[in-house]
């Protein structure tokens, strides 16, 4: 028997025939206002949307559109901030964008490499350099400086180097000019504990990095060569880029750092100064324009908008199966 027919016969059996009517009334009074709620819910839902799609559109777009109204001669800023690796922010990709938008904007006076950096891949440092000598050939009259901000170490100077001059603070921190391979050997903690190790390999050397097997002098002079070679690459890319500029110390190239006024008498850097100082002495346009590639907002907004609406999903229907 149906519930309609149960308040019928309910209705007819207590002598109040008009009782299942109104319950039936009543019920229908309440669906129609869930309907109503769960309406306005989905009103709100996609006006949020839009206004987040028009918001973080304006986030995205904006710096372009303030860079195009403005006119006359600037400073085109790039930054390099944080480790420089593929997975960063600092990543080759980004910073050789920034520069490339650089040196094509027909206002640029100077572009300032602003470093604040302990180094990081050198290859992604590579790339880098070698993309701003290729920019400083077809764009001559365009001078690009270094500006070394708390340090710039490493991976960091090496790109530092094909500027046409490097600044820095007196106690900003330069130089660690070497190559570090580093990690730990779990061999007598395994012996401790009683574990056994089992590394089965194709090929004799496969495992030499392997840090619970026992090192072998063999494979780390092997690594040693590696890492003499690529230290050879980072003294030959400075001495090429500072030229007759670097002194003699024997320390240079050990993987020391020092501060910005020990660099320049070292030859690491040609001055003390910051950002606005070298827009306005060196470059002559003291007006600064940030060229520096930011992470796509709106890439990161679709992917988190993804989650957000099967939140906003699992909500509504959450709330309209609670209606009885």
């Amino acid at each position: 028997m149906s519930e309609l027919e149960r308040n019928q016969s309910a209705g007819a059996d207590s002598g109040t025939p008009g009782e299942w009517e109104r319950n039936v009334l009543s019920r229908l009074v309440f669906a129609t206002l869930a309907e109503q709620r769960r309406a306005r819910r989905w009103n709100i839902f996609f006006k949020s949307l839009i206004f987040l799609f028009l918001f973080m559109s304006l986030l995205v777009y904006l710096p372009d559109s303030k860079r195009g109204i403005e006119t006359g001669e600037h400073t085109a800023l790039v930054e390099i901030n944080g480790v420089i690796a593929d997975a960063t922010e600092a990543n080759a990709d980004n910073i050789i964008g920034g520069l490339r938008d650089a040196f094509e904007d027909k206002n640029t006076a100077g572009i300032i490499l602003r470093i604040n950096s302990p180094g990081g891949s050198p290859v992604q440092s590579g790339y880098v350099h070698d993309e701003i000598n290729r920019l400083r050939g077809k764009y001559p009259e365009i001078p690009v400086y270094a500006v070394v901000v708390d340090i710039c170490a490493s991976g960091g100077y090496y790109i530092a180097s094909a500027a046409d001059k490097i600044f820095a603070d007196k106690a900003s921190l330069v130089g660690s000019i070497g190559v570090v391979m580093n990690g730990f050997g779990f061999v007598g903690a395994l012996d401790k504990l009683g574990i056994e190790r089992r590394l089965i390999t194709a090929g004799k050397h496969k495992g030499f990095l392997d840090p619970f097997s026992p090192a072998k002098e063999e494979e780390t002079k092997h690594v040693k060569t590696i890492l003499d070679n690529i230290h050879k690459q980072f003294i030959e890319v400075v001495k090429k880029g500072r030229g007759e500029r670097l002194s003699h110390d024997a320390d240079l190239f050990s993987g020391y750092i020092w501060t910005g006024e020990q660099g320049l008498a070292l030859g690491l850097v040609d001055g003390l100064g910051s950002s606005g100082t070298v827009a306005r002495d060196e470059i002559g346009a003291e007006r600064i324009v940030d060229f520096t590639r930011k992470p796509d907002y709106l890439d990161r907004f679709a992917k988190r908008l993804g989650s957000a609406m099967a939140n906003a999903f699992v909500s509504i229907l959450g709330e309209s199966g609670s209606i009885k």
